[in-house]
């Protein structure tokens, strides 16, 4: 069955649901979404590489995982759910860190997001076993080589990694 996605309004207010296949398009309407950033022991972050078959970005290098909450589901909850997914793995010490951050981009194909998308770190509490229909590779690196990257190559990552990373706290 086609997951729901949860639309809203401009001021964040749910305006009812749509299925994920449909929904993203050329005329995408706004709508809920997540982004998270997985940490180890040593506080090195988590990227994965699309799978090459992915809808959106594919093949492209973004932050640790993402998803859509469903109806009646918490941010949390959905974290939880699609680290599970999507990683293979279980999380703990999911913290906020930016609750208000919304972007619109439009991938290559014409396809566009748009997404009220709060974003959370959270740490890695399992071994990773990626989904290959979502990750066809994933890399540990330090913070410090990540923004260096960028930097020096945003455009081999995605569109949200790179605005997430602009508004990260110092």
């Amino acid at each position: 069955m086609d997951e729901l996605v949860v639309l809203c309004t401009e001021d964040g207010k749910e305006k009812g649901t749509a299925r994920k296949g449909e929904v993203h398009t050329a005329n995408t309407p706004l709508h809920f979404a997540f982004s998270a950033w997985l940490f180890d022991d040593a506080g090195n972050v988590l990227l994965t590489r699309r799978a090459l078959n992915k809808l959106t970005w594919p093949g492209v290098w973004t932050n640790s995982f993402c998803g859509h909450p469903g109806p009646d589901e918490t941010f949390e909850e959905a974290l939880v759910r699609r680290a599970s997914e999507e990683l293979g793995t279980t999380v703990k010490n999911i913290e906020s860190v930016l609750p208000e951050f919304r972007y619109r981009a439009v991938d290559a194909s014409g396809i566009v997001e748009n997404e009220i998308c709060p974003v959370y770190f959270a740490e890695l509490d399992g071994k990773l076993d990626p989904n290959p229909d979502e990750v066809c590779e994933f890399e540990w690196v330090s913070m410090e080589s990540l923004k260096e990257a960028v930097k020096s190559f945003p455009f081999i990552f995605s569109p949200w990694l790179v605005e997430e990373l602009e508004q990260f706290p110092q």
